[in-house]
């Protein structure tokens, strides 16, 4: 069943495990849903890595729904919570045919820039994702065409870009806010043919600890330039949510549902000769990566720095089956 928060023009809904954006009132197209994918996590050893496949939708359950179990900052935040096994990884899935311009945060740490979280759209440098054209994003942009994994770690431990950045462990979770290209605009480039840049037209547990995302092994991936420009997108209007990130094993206590078992380990996966991914937005422009993002610790480092050791399951990896992916393809995976 549906679930929907709605304010004037504009409504965000959770159905399916995915959260679907609505601005009626600026387009009836004006529509973008994002999911959450379990992942491989891979090796956290400084080499670069082709892009994992998804493993099946992280559940997302409403903050609304569990008001008793909850710690009082998720009820002030609202938005959606969803479950993760400590170390574990994800990506994040983009589906539009309208264009969304698309502001993603890790602890309120802007995931492309690696500045602080605010509402606004910043034209440079460039702190939003743009989509269709992006079609996923799996981690912190660090470098151009490299990213650090998304990896969940407890807060308060050290591992988060938040504290590394901040040197507070307050907000944790994903923060999301979309901004639609304005209505017009939209309307006078479906009637004028465009030339595109690319070959498509145009139960009474104590509340759960909050868990955070740190950045993990690197991987290929490019944060695609905004090509339609600053000032088609609609900055009157956004909608936002805020997404929560507990552990796993806490699930079953708030909610009474079972977690998704444990992903497979990088090594698990390359030794059965399973696909991993390489993608690329054919003649788009790429942007360089976060200076502040790049100098953060990846969670292995952190863990040797901090005296725990190795990281476990963190051997490298040689992938013997890569596929390429076309705009129209998508990432398969193990079930």
């Amino acid at each position: 069943m549906a679930s929907r928060t709605k304010t004037r023009n504009k409504t965000i809904e959770l159905r399916d495990n995915q959260l679907i954006f609505r601005f009626p009132n600026v387009h009836e197209g004006a529509e973008l849903r994002i999911g959450f994918q379990r992942t491989l996590r891979i090796p956290d050893d400084n080499r670069e890595y082709h892009l994992p496949p998804g493993l099946g939708e992280f559940p997302l359950y409403r903050v609304d729904d569990y008001p008793d179990n909850l710690p009082d900052t998720w009820e002030e935040h609202g938005g959606v919570f969803l479950p993760m096994y400590q170390t574990e990884a994800m990506w994040i899935n983009f589906h539009a045919d309208y264009p969304m311009a698309v502001k993603i945060a890790a602890g309120k740490i802007n995931a492309v820039t690696g500045e602080a979280w605010n509402d606004e759209l910043t034209e440079t440098p460039q702190d939003y994702l743009v989509v269709p054209e992006q079609p996923w994003l799996d981690g912190f942009c660090v470098e151009k065409g490299l990213i650090r994994q998304f990896v969940a770690m407890p807060l308060g431990e050290g591992y988060t870009a938040e504290e590394q950045l901040t040197g507070e462990a307050e907000h944790g979770g994903l923060q999301i806010a979309v901004y639609p290209m304005q209505g017009s605009i939209y309307e006078e480039r479906q009637r004028i043919p465009m030339v595109y840049l690319n070959d498509v037209c145009v139960p009474g547990a104590p509340p759960p600890a909050d868990m955070g995302l740190a950045p993990g092994g690197l991987m290929r991936q490019e944060i695609y330039e905004d090509e339609y420009g600053f000032n088609v997108w609609d900055r009157s209007i956004h909608s936002r949510c805020f997404v929560h990130i507990l552990n796993s094993v806490q699930l079953v206590h708030l909610t009474g549902c079972q977690p998704p078992g444990k992903p497979l380990t990088a090594q698990d996966y390359t030794a059965r000769g399973l696909p991993w991914f390489d993608y690329y937005g054919q003649d788009l422009a790429a942007l360089e990566g976060a200076k502040k993002l790049a100098g953060l610790d990846s969670v292995a480092v952190t863990q040797l720095k901090t005296g725990k050791g190795f990281l476990k399951d963190n051997d490298p990896v040689t992938p013997t089956v890569v596929k390429k992916l076309s705009k129209l393809m998508v990432r398969e995976g193990a079930f």
